[in-house]
């Protein structure tokens, strides 16, 4: 039975704390005073205005209960009804206009229970608004409901006074079992939401982190909702317990309940038609439109759901897109993309600057009896067409897998590697360093086109685009140790040969260095990279081999050529000396798309225990601080895998290897945006992409001319400039 309770009339609007909920002292309306830094002085009706209200049908339980402004101008409230303390700014007799909806100032056709309004507001046709704090010249148009109860969290995920920890809200994200749960709150960056979902075993870690979010707010009851200065609201459903910012624009949602909708005149958020959104927060410059549902959610800044879009239980970052498809119990790093209506995404870790085909299925517990698979993915992650892939699997960074069903877990620890899953001769087939041997413009762009898009106005954290970064590049050279290995096993194999491991990574290596004519006769098949008993080859590891060596010659020599560019050093040995006189590769870690070393992390966590780090305030003043320290962090990073792939020590390094060095890192440079040209060429000269063009300047107005391709253009100038700065290097430095 539906229990509806009957109440005097004389109650509506008032009593919203209840007794036991308010502090000796305080009335009801201490929060909302609180709340309300609009400025504006109010005061009684006048017996004139009081008239006035009669005379245009409005309805007050007690007069005295409606303040107003100086500037008030009681013919511009017509036929609403009044319960509570009402509180109303000035009102001009003119029309506010927003896109195509002008409508005049005021308060027309509407319920209204104890709010307050600024300046200028337009509220027409709200049949139920209740407890809210309305800013200047906000529009609000044609709304069912739109309340606030008296324990309102805005989608925080803390208690307020009297409530169970059953009535906690969290997200669960990583794995469906909850095991990896985050409490979401206003402000939480993709950092935090990682090193909580990750060092669960660190049970004082979560203890703080826990505490950290209940510090930033109070368990008071009774804050009412709040919409900022000039937001337009149209046309919409029910909007309960919502904090709204300034400057948004919600039109047509269905229901917004328990939300944060942060909004500003520089990163303005906009909701649009059929959206239903519960338990969230919704970062500055978001874009969700067109029946796009969301629970138990975040959305950092600048995000965006679109056409349909399902998000539950999951971390959006910043700067992604999800449009059409699924995506439950994941946490996503900054800059995503999944667009495609049939594409799902469930139980997984993407650690961003990834692209979800259409038909991708990402994350299916049927290899499992219980919810508590996990799939982790690192930056670059580019799943194509129908892929389907099992929990658990774990991917290193740039991994592109190629269309098909992959009927087992997967743990791929070469980067940069194309998936192809051979079902013709039941293998599984790697091939590493696929992108910069045939599809160099997409790498290369990717990481332009990210950077370019990177709307956050506040960066707090620093995210890393270059797909040469001292994450791939450790994974790099991991993958060297592996091709050693399973080159040596693969040639004892041929050779009837046993050999002890080192015995194994000392042969690999031998034939890898000298590039041994045998290699084109071995069949190198890796270990460990998939659970199941069939092959897993290893396509052009010779080349890759090659390759990845000359990535990280190229990596460390860069950076060092951008530190003495930017330093003037004009001598070598003024270099060296800026240079550390011990020098070690650190392990680092991706912390919501901010790379950290290690020991960092490992600082940060230390911190946090012993009580100096505080806040999350705090965890983000560490973010910012460290973020300021990666160029000279990653300096020493590049300084030392130069070292370790030369195999020399920093004594050892000396003018003319650096010289050779910077020969040896123009011609890289020159092979690799020459590659991005061929790699783009090929769309203009493959005959099946060809035909459907009658003619070149036809194929040129649909798709763009080569010749002028903005991308490959730039290219080339960077291209010029590098090895201009590297002979003037050579020369300046005497190399």
């Amino acid at each position: 039975m539906n229990i509806v309770g009957k109440i005097p009339i004389s109650e509506l609007g008032y009593q919203f704390i209840p007794a036991e909920y308010l502090p000796t002292g305080k009335n009801e309306y201490y929060l909302r005073n609180k709340q309300n830094r609009s400025g504006i002085n109010y005061r009684h009706l006048t017996d004139a205005e009081k008239e006035a209200f009669i005379k245009n049908l409005n309805t007050s339980d007690d007069w005295n209960n409606i303040y107003v402004s100086d500037e008030f101008n009681p013919d511009l409230v017509k036929n609403c009804k009044f319960f509570g303390l009402i509180r109303i700014g000035k009102l001009e007799p003119c029309f506010l206009s927003f896109h195509d909806v002008k409508l005049p100032v005021g308060l027309y056709n509407s319920t209204i229970i104890s709010c307050d309004f600024g300046d200028n507001a337009v509220i027409n046709n709200v049949n139920y608004l209740s407890h809210m704090i309305i800013g200047n010249e906000v529009m609000i148009v044609n709304v069912l409901e739109m309340a606030t109860t008296n324990h309102a969290k805005f989608g925080n995920g803390v208690l307020k006074q009297g409530e169970k920890e059953d009535a906690r809200v969290w997200i669960e994200v990583c794995n469906e079992n909850g095991g990896r749960k985050i409490i979401p709150f206003n402000g939480m960056l993709p950092g935090d939401a990682y090193l909580w979902s990750k060092y669960r075993a660190d049970e004082v870690l979560m203890e703080k982190f826990k505490e950290f979010t209940e510090k930033r707010y109070d368990n008071l009851r009774g804050y009412y909702g709040k919409i900022g200065d000039r937001t337009i609201i149209k046309n919409c459903g029910i909007i309960k317990d919502v904090w709204i910012g300034e400057h948004a624009y919600i039109k047509g949602a269905n229901k917004l309940k328990n939300l944060t909708i942060n909004s500003s005149v520089e990163s303005k958020t906009q909701i649009g038609e059929g959206c239903e959104l519960v338990n969230g927060i919704i970062g500055n410059g978001c874009r969700i439109f067109y029946g796009s549902k969301a629970v138990r959610f975040f959305m950092a800044s600048n995000s965006q759901l679109k056409y349909g879009a399902r998000l539950i239980n999951s971390y959006l970052g910043n700067n992604a897109t999800i449009s059409c498809c699924e995506v439950l119990n994941s946490l996503i790093f900054p800059a995503h993309e999944q667009h495609h209506n049939n594409s799902f995404l469930c139980a997984a870790l993407i650690m961003g600057q990834s692209n979800i085909a259409a038909g991708a299925t990402i994350g299916s517990n049927h290899n499992s009896r219980a919810a508590d698979g996990e799939i982790i993915a690192g930056r670059g992650f580019w799943p194509g067409l129908c892929v389907s892939l099992k929990h658990n699997s774990k991917f290193a960074g740039f991994t592109l897998i190629a269309k098909g069903d992959y009927p087992s877990e997967l743990n791929i620890p070469i980067p940069f590697s194309l998936i192809i899953n051979d079902e013709s001769k039941d293998s599984l087939n790697i091939m590493p360093g696929y992108w910069f041997m045939y599809n160099m413009y997409a790498l290369a762009r990717n990481s332009k086109k990210l950077l370019d898009r990177d709307q956050r106005t506040e960066k707090t954290q620093e995210l890393e685009y270059d797909y040469l970064a001292p994450d791939s590049i450790n994974e790099i050279f991991d993958s060297l140790s592996l091709f050693k290995k399973f080159t040596g096993k693969s040639w004892a194999k041929k050779n009837n040969k046993k050999l002890k491991d080192d015995e194994l990574i000392l042969m690999g290596e031998k034939l890898l260095e000298t590039k041994d004519p045998i290699l084109n006769e071995l069949e190198i098949v890796a270990e460990g990279f998939e659970n199941s008993k069939r092959k897993v080859l290893l396509l052009k590891v010779p080349e890759a081999y090659q390759l990845f060596k000359e990535l990280i010659r190229f990596y460390g020599t860069q950076l060092l050529m951008k530190y003495a560019i930017a330093n003037k050093f004009s001598s070598f040995n003024q270099l060296m000396k800026t240079l550390p006189a011990k020098s070690k590769r650190d392990e680092w870690q991706n912390i919501g798309g901010q790379l950290m070393q290690q020991s960092t992390v490992e600082s940060l966590i230390h911190q946090i225990h012993s009580g100096k780090i505080k806040s999350w305030d705090h965890v983000h003043n560490f973010y910012l601080k460290n973020g300021k320290s990666y160029t000279e962090q990653k300096l020493k990073h590049g300084f030392a895998a130069l070292l370790e792939i030369l195999g020399i020590s920093v004594k050892d390094f000396n003018k003319k290897t650096f010289g050779e060095l910077l020969k040896n890192a123009k011609e890289t440079k020159e092979k690799l945006t020459r590659n991005i040209y061929e790699s783009r060429k090929k769309d203009y000269t493959n005959p099946f992409r060809k035909m459907l063009y009658d003619t070149e300047q036809e194929m040129d107005q649909v798709i763009g001319s080569f010749k002028d391709n903005e991308f490959i253009l730039e290219q080339n100038k960077e291209n010029k400039l590098f090895q201009r700065n590297a002979d003037a290097m050579i020369k300046n430095l005497k190399l």
